[in-house]
């Protein structure tokens, strides 16, 4: 297949793609480059350098489905400027699947978030309770939902619900949970955590990555799933990678009480199955750190690299 990938640069976009080629498709990939580019040349693979509020940039003709990844990223992100936040994440996907659907393109994943239920007292988070988006990265991801699945009986449309992705990419993020707390234990030999007693589900990048090649190949699964398989406290993941890194833990007080949590019960009765855990995640970390493979970069720290690079702010 000839496949569209919004936010192909980003982190999920930088383990996807090469899977995709190693699939045997061809893929576009369309990105803003905020934090820069780098997928490696492939004779099947394009590279557009392009802003997806500008839909004449993107190139549809002979797409045969499309795996929009593109959004402002973290809710600390989308709010340095709710106006661009909503344009990119809400606005721009509206624009894009109905140019796909008049276009006759057959097949839409849209990568929404786990967030989208905001705080939940359900030990079980499922698909069918109601969305109550608390910021406005969270509030941009209910509108395309919603607008993408209007779609629905014009083409394939699978809505990907993940939870909080853990593990390595070319282009690494060091705001996400188990992520941050892994590098901190490596430079720093502490980790400090406030309360701990948060609950926070997770999915390593290498399942929610084999999970749109999954769906490309079951456009019979169709609808709204989450994706998230380990839902654990912020201190067992600090635990966990102390452990792993020969550090310590500072508990502090926290009056942030906020839990979220997801049930994929949904998911994994399709047949898809993940491969890899929390654990995985902090040993490929600490490996690649200490074999000198990845480093602490600014520009993966989404929030200060946003405003340094996007806003110019000091």
């Amino acid at each position: 297949m000839n496949i569209l990938v919004t936010g192909a640069c980003g982190y999920k976009g930088n383990v996807l793609v090469p899977k995709l080629l190693n699939a045997g498709h061809s893929v576009i990939a369309f990105d803003i480059m905020w934090f820069g580019n780098d997928l490696l040349t492939h004779s099947k693979l394009k590279v557009i350098q392009g802003d997806v509020r500008n839909i004449a940039e993107i190139p549809l003709e002979g797409v045969d489905a499309i795996i929009h990844l593109s959004s402002v990223a973290n809710d600390p992100a989308g709010d340095l400027d709710p106006k661009l936040t909503w344009e990119i994440s809400a606005l721009a996907t509206m624009q894009l699947i109905d140019r796909a659907a008049r276009l006759g393109i057959k097949h839409f994943i849209y990568a929404s978030s786990g967030s989208v239920y905001g705080l939940k007292d359900e030990a079980q988070v499922t698909e069918d309770l109601t969305l109550v988006p608390l910021s406005e990265y969270n509030k941009t991801k209910m509108v395309a939902e919603r607008v993408v699945l209007s779609y629905s009986n014009q083409m394939v449309v699978q809505v990907v619900r993940p939870a909080t992705v853990c593990g390595i990419s070319p282009r690494m993020r060091f705001d996400v949970s188990v992520n941050m707390l892994t590098m901190q234990a490596l430079t720093r030999g502490e980790i400090t955590v406030l309360g701990g007693d948060q609950t926070r589900p997770n999915i390593h990048i290498d399942d929610i990555t084999d999970l749109y090649l999954f769906l490309l190949d079951r456009p019979d699964v169709t609808g709204v799933y989450n994706a998230g398989f380990e839902n654990l406290s912020i201190r067992r993941i600090a635990e966990m990678a102390c452990e792993k890194a020969s550090a310590k833990i500072t508990v502090l007080p926290s009056n942030d009480p906020r839990s979220y949590r997801v049930n994929s019960d949904k998911l994994l009765a399709t047949g898809f199955r993940p491969r890899k855990t929390v654990e995985n995640a902090i040993d490929e970390i600490c490996q690649a750190y200490r074999e000198g493979r990845l480093k602490d970069e600014e520009r993966f720290h989404t929030l200060p690299w946003m405003q340094k690079t996007v806003f110019n702010r000091a």
